[in-house]
């Protein structure tokens, strides 16, 4: 747990395709107070952007995210993580394909691990989807800021056709089912 704020605060690490997509989602969360876009899980240190889009370096477009377990539990950002993405095709996401586009957790303590798995069975017993669950739950690695212009994307980006037709359509389904957990303004 870090100290900021002088609140108790945790991390949470998700790769759920995009990380243009995910980040939007999670910045607008009560809670959460900082989500920052990057990559992890790959074989490469300090990877650029440019290397992340061959698919080699193993690495997944993730985001960081800093939140106060007291305002939204791990539990609830499990719920939008699943949400929000498509956990069921392996290595892709929309248009989004390669291995960099992949589902996966990086959980930062054992509960969230547990809370992960606890979480994807459930899904897999009541039939949420109409595949099976393909989103890896894997320890922590290293994790990668991605370079600025990736950051705050969809907020300083909102004309660009890629968040008109991609993530546009996920910030309305975020409003519809998660209107009580987000911020007033964002």
């Amino acid at each position: 747990m870090d100290k900021q704020n002088n609140n108790i605060t945790e991390t949470a690490i998700f790769a759920g395709g995009c990380f243009w997509c995910t980040e939007a989602i999670f910045q607008r969360l009560q809670g959460v107070e900082e989500v920052i876009s990057g990559y992890t899980g790959g074989t490469i240190k300090n990877p650029a952007y440019r290397e992340i889009c061959t698919g080699r370096t193993e690495h997944a477009e993730a985001i960081k995210i800093t939140f106060d377990p007291s305002q939204v539990a791990f539990s609830e950002l499990l719920e939008v993580f699943f949400a929000t993405h498509d956990p069921t095709t392996l290595n892709r996401q929309g248009n989004d394909v390669g291995t960099q586009y992949r589902s996966e957790i990086f959980y930062t303590n054992e509960t969230q691990k547990k809370l992960a798995e606890e979480f994807i069975a459930l899904l897999e017993k009541e039939q949420v989807f109409n595949a099976p669950i393909v989103t890896a739950i894997s320890e922590e690695k290293p994790f990668y800021v991605a370079e600025q212009e990736h950051q705050n994307y969809y907020n300083d980006n909102k004309s660009q056709p890629y968040c008109q037709f991609i993530i546009d359509p996920k910030i309305k389904k975020l409003n519809k089912y998660y209107s009580q957990k987000l911020n007033a303004v964002k």
